[in-house]
């Protein structure tokens, strides 16, 4: 007997698994990841619940999609600058450079990501994830003051909190449709957070 293969996922015009896991995350960040259900899911995209399950096999495994989504790429950043050759403060600027534009790129994800509270064993894994990701972004701001690259009167900390709460406020009003581009939003931030406000 031949070895039976696993039988593909067609995707239905408009409504292949990236539509799916589109409109789950969606409802997971309006309704809450706990009061959505497949149902809803299917309602969203006008299909039947049995369609929603030809792309995946739960729900949890769209929030645990969803998720890796985000963590993966900050995950790639944070690596890249802390793996960089050059001083820490030039490292640390690439790396909340490319956290905006990972955040505008994947921005539904993201938010998600900010929202979850570890009530199933995917989201504690995904904040274990988020919390190294952190521990390594303040080593790198530990390490800038360190080479005197950035001011050493402040808690490294601290700094870093602060630093990245600004990147991860974007979520809370920023749309890609309006006047400002990732690009311009990654540079406007940088220059604020390194920079300051002061014209002189």
């Amino acid at each position: 007997m031949t070895e039976q293969q696993p039988r593909a996922r067609r995707g239905r015009p408009g409504h292949d698994r990236a539509a799916v896991l589109a409109a789950a995350v969606a409802l997971f960040i309006r309704k809450g990841y706990d009061a959505t259900t497949i149902d809803d899911i299917a309602k969203s995209l006008g299909v039947t619940k049995s369609a929603v399950y030809h792309h995946v096999d739960s729900k949890e495994e769209l929030l645990s999609a969803a998720l890796a989504e985000a963590l993966d790429e900050l995950d790639a950043t944070v690596a890249a600058a802390t793996q960089a050759d050059g001083p820490a403060t030039e490292r640390l600027h690439e790396a909340v450079r490319r956290s905006v534009e990972v955040l505008v790129a994947h921005q539904p994800a993201v938010t998600l990501l900010l929202r979850v509270h570890g009530n199933t064993a995917t989201e504690v894994a995904a904040l274990e994830r988020r919390r190294r990701i952190d521990r390594a972004l303040a080593g790198l701001v530990r390490d800038a003051v360190e080479e005197r690259g950035l001011r050493g009167d402040l808690d490294p900390d601290v700094v870093s909190r602060l630093l990245f709460g600004m990147v991860n406020s974007l979520v809370e009003w920023y749309r890609p449709t309006g006047p400002v581009s990732g690009e311009q939003l990654a540079q406007a931030l940088t220059a604020l957070a390194f920079e300051g406000l002061d014209a002189r």
